[in-house]
């Protein structure tokens, strides 16, 4: 009872459109109840009866529109526990609903890769949707770390509380027996244990932790991914690949995984099959991308799925990985792997950033990919071009926001062009698309605004300098030629006194 009464409290702002309904259904039942209850109507009665009964019927749907606009958009910001700004939201009317169950009925995506382009991705997509399936690359065999690194950063990245989550997965017991030891290896295997089966215990820690979608490994056999160069070296070891690459001045012929027969983890072929949206990439190419699809029968499905299929492409190049690569390079290398029909779409960075952040990457051996766009185009892929990077602590990153946004995009055009704009995805999706849509074109515009009134601001100032330098220049040219004439003058002066003396 306390839930329903938490509709009519004043941050909900339904109250308004419930009046205007109830205003509009008196209105309507008037004009009804004149006609009934007179027996001659004159004109003046006609236009009333009329009058009334427009005015109640569109008061009706005007209320019912927005009323049902607003319920919407209460689903929306109840689960969204924080706003832009970092604070806590107003509105808290969670008795309504079932905790974020509105966003069980988002779209199916399912992302494949590793490292933080993966997580990137995730981060930006969680706003829309809980059905994430995070494919994360499997760490190599004969790693000594922790092989659950590529999940507890996945974990973190889902998460609603991040910075406390990697507070928590990253800590080091400081005291006592434990000491050393990782709290995230250590829950993660009491879940293994616990369950008998690696891929239950993470699918288990990760409904604990209550976190946005899921997270399957690739594979959980024991895996090695192995890289043949261009002057025929084997490297057997993910990690040593970029390294001894680089130093032998060569390039990346193919990768492979061994075994070569390694089978997928429960759940990620059935995840792939059911998705609405298939996101390859961005990551390392050869080191985190290609292995995930290396894994049987995984590619095959992606191929056979017919959910959307994009490629994210990176914005930079990796030394000892893609070293001078463009777009079509990188698809190229796609294809080389796992064959054509991998991708519908490309999502590429427009390459738009300032020079001084580049120069560092370049110091490094890294540069932004080249943007072949129409080379790329002829491979058989459409080329999304858009604005994707931005400077994060002075290093360019991939934007969460402008990525999940276009993807969401594609996939509400999708649901559109099949005709499935009444489904609870589509109106879940689009929704919060178009108030992030809004949200981004008020800060371009703001932007915009800004970057005006500074260009004024310069063109005023070099405009006053050139009209007082075009009205006084004569005037401090002769002020300069008079005080060195005075001081050569002084110069010859005490050369003649000395030659007097």
């Amino acid at each position: 009872m306390k839930g329903f009464f938490s509709w009519f409290n004043s941050k909900t702002k339904i109250k308004r459109w419930i009046l205007l309904i109830l205003i509009g259904i008196c209105l309507t039942c008037y004009a009804f109840a004149t006609i009934l209850d007179s027996q001659i109507l004159k004109p003046f009665d006609i236009l009333k009866i009329v009058g009334a009964f427009v005015v109640g019927f569109s008061a009706i749907v005007i209320g019912f529109i927005y009323l049902l606009r607003r319920v919407l958009e209460i689903l929306i910001e109840a689960n969204n526990t924080v706003t832009d700004k970092g604070k806590k939201a107003n509105l808290n009317i969670k008795g309504l609903i079932f905790n974020k169950t509105v966003y069980d009925e988002g779209p199916k995506v399912v992302v494949i890769g590793g490292g933080n382009g993966l997580n990137t991705v995730i981060k930006g997509l969680k706003k829309y949707t809980n059905n994430i399936t995070a494919v994360v690359a499997m760490d190599d065999a004969s790693k000594e770390e922790s092989p659950y690194h590529s999940i507890k950063d996945s974990i973190i990245a889902l998460s609603d509380k991040e910075e406390l989550m990697d507070r928590l997965l990253n800590w080091n017991f400081k005291n006592g027996k434990m000491q050393g030891n990782n709290f995230c290896d250590i829950y993660l295997d009491a879940m293994n244990e616990i369950f008998e089966n690696p891929s239950e215990g993470i699918r288990k820690s990760t409904e604990i932790l209550n976190i946005t979608g899921r997270i399957i490994p690739a594979t959980l056999d024991q895996v090695t991914v192995c890289a043949e160069l261009e002057d025929g070296t084997i490297v057997e070891n993910k990690e040593q690949i970029p390294k001894v690459t680089y130093e032998k001045v060569t390039q990346i012929k193919r990768v492979y995984i061994s075994p070569s027969n390694c089978q997928p983890a429960p759940g990620v072929l059935d995840a792939i099959k059911d998705a609405d949206a298939i996101i390859i990439g961005p990551g390392s190419l050869y080191t985190e991308v290609l292995p995930c699809l290396l894994v049987k029968n995984i590619s095959k499905v992606i191929k056979e799925s017919p959910g959307l299929k994009i490629y994210v492409t990176n914005i930079m190049t990796e030394p000892g990985q893609t070293d001078n690569y463009s777009i079509s390079d990188h698809l190229q290398a796609l294809y080389d792997h796992v064959g054509k029909d991998i991708a519908d779409y490309c999502l590429a960075d427009t390459g738009e950033i300032v020079p001084e952040f580049v120069r560092k990457y370049n110091q490094e051996g890294q540069d932004i990919v080249l943007q072949d766009v129409d080379k790329a185009t002829k491979q058989g892929i459409k080329i999304i071009h858009k604005t994707l990077s931005k400077i994060d602590n002075d290093f360019i990153r991939h934007d969460p926001d402008a990525i999940a946004t276009s993807i969401m995009e594609l996939i509400c055009n999708d649901l559109k062009f099949r005709n499935k704009e009444s489904t609870p995805t589509f109106l879940l999706a689009n929704s919060i698309l178009e108030d992030e849509l809004k949200r981004e074109r008020k800060e371009s515009s703001k932007r915009k605004k800004d970057k005006k009134k500074i260009e004024k601001a310069k063109q005023k100032g070099k405009k006053r300098k050139s009209k007082f330098n075009a009205k006084y220049s004569e005037r401090i040219e002769s002020i300069q030629t008079t005080v060195e004439k005075k001081n050569e003058n002084q110069k010859l002066a005490k050369e003649m006194e000395k030659l007097d003396k």
